[in-house]
């Protein structure tokens, strides 16, 4: 059953009207028709049941914890046995011969209720089976007897379908504010770092230019956070969306470039879908990772991305020392399996293959190549 929205409201305020208005005609059918019934006596109390089941609807859902499927197919039984009770009230001479049963028009409450609670679904279903009761009741089967029933299923269908657009321009709605509340707030943020943080870091690096020891070391670093945190605050970033939604590789790899790390891609978007960017590009933070932590300070690195129509392929290399052959075979075997896992097992499962193509001295390069194929 689909979940309530704000968007819904006003669908359930118009069933409450058109509940009412279906009742006050109902009301004049009774008064004018009473006489031609068959147990004349027995109409006030049906259409004193039916006026105050209205009220109570329309107090009962007027509550979103109250639209529940108990409420709900009460609803269409109690319906289901006002129209019943005409077979008695009216007779069923005078339905055989087309008058009105005592539930006509107010009958399709429930089924426009059904719709908007759970989907075309839920409204088809509750249409077919107050349709097959009219039908019953009726007891003929022409033209006129079958067009109540198609009405029904056309407006359970519509009615569905309206609530399925509904749900979507709610969730729409709610990411949108949530965007635009996120990039107000990276905006100050964004103010803040560059009157104070990149100022101190700039300020860091130059005064330590050219210095030995800690202090240019510590200059370098000033440089590289400085690089860092304008790529952060000013470069492209990609938005909020869900995992079968696209994003733009590029985008995703951007904030990874430093003073050391330089990225090359395409002139164009790299769309892939969301899942998949976030993985290859967690793939690329555990290689540069590796850079860091096994390499010399300043080591430079290269991130190219390629777009093939077949498959993508982001190739990371560096200017270090290099890995020995079978220096990866025994990280694995002694449980540090930072690329076994963070690189090797997230391509895996994205049915793409890593290549490490590395020698003492003359640098390393993994390579990450996924298959289009498997990406749609």
């Amino acid at each position: 059953m689909a979940e309530s929205s704000g968007l819904q409201t006003p669908l359930w305020r118009a069933i409450a009207v058109y509940r009412i208005a279906a009742l006050v005609y109902v009301a004049i059918l009774v008064v004018r028709n009473v006489g031609v019934y068959e147990r004349p006596m027995l109409a006030w109390p049906v259409l004193a049941l039916t006026a105050g089941w209205t009220v109570f609807t329309t107090y009962a859902y007027a509550v979103p914890a109250r639209r529940r499927p108990p409420l709900l197919v009460a609803d269409l039984l109690v319906t289901m046995g006002v129209m019943t009770a005409s077979i008695w009230v009216v007779g069923r001479d005078a339905l055989e011969a087309g008058r009105p049963t005592l539930a006509v028009a107010w009958h399709v409450a429930p089924v426009i209720a059904w719709a908007v609670a759970g989907g075309r679904r839920w409204g088809i279903t509750a249409a077919l089976a107050m349709g097959a009761t009219d039908l019953v009741v009726r007891a003929h089967y022409n033209q006129a007897a079958y067009t109540g029933t198609v009405l029904m299923l056309l407006a359970a269908t519509a009615v569905g379908y309206l609530v399925g657009l509904a749900e979507v321009s709610q969730r729409r709605l709610e990411a949108a504010i949530q965007l635009e509340a996120a990039t107000r707030e990276r905006e100050r943020l964004a103010r803040d770092i560059h009157d104070s943080v990149l100022q101190v870091l700039a300020l860091v690096q130059r005064r330590g230019a050219g210095m030995d020891g800690e202090a240019g070391e510590l200059a370098r670093l000033a440089g590289e956070q400085e690089a860092a945190l304008r790529t952060l605050v000013t470069g492209r970033r990609a938005e909020p969306v869900d995992e079968h939604a696209e994003l733009d590789l590029v985008t995703v790899l951007e904030p990874y470039a430093s003073t050391t790390v330089s990225i090359a891609a395409p002139a164009g978007a790299v769309r892939l879908p969301s899942l998949v960017a976030t993985e290859i590009a967690a793939a690329v933070s555990a290689a540069l990772d590796n850079v860091a932590k096994h390499c010399a300070p300043g080591t430079k690195v290269w991130v190219l991305v390629e777009d093939e129509p077949a498959e993508v392929t982001v190739s990371v290399r560096d200017d270090g020392h290099g890995i020995p052959s079978e220096r990866l075979a025994q990280a694995e075997e002694q449980g540090r399996l930072g690329v076994a896992q963070s690189i090797r097992g997230r391509i895996a499962d994205l049915h793409g293959t890593v290549r490490i193509v590395s020698a003492p001295g003359q640098g390393t390069e993994v390579e990450l190549t996924v298959p289009r194929a498997s990406i749609g």
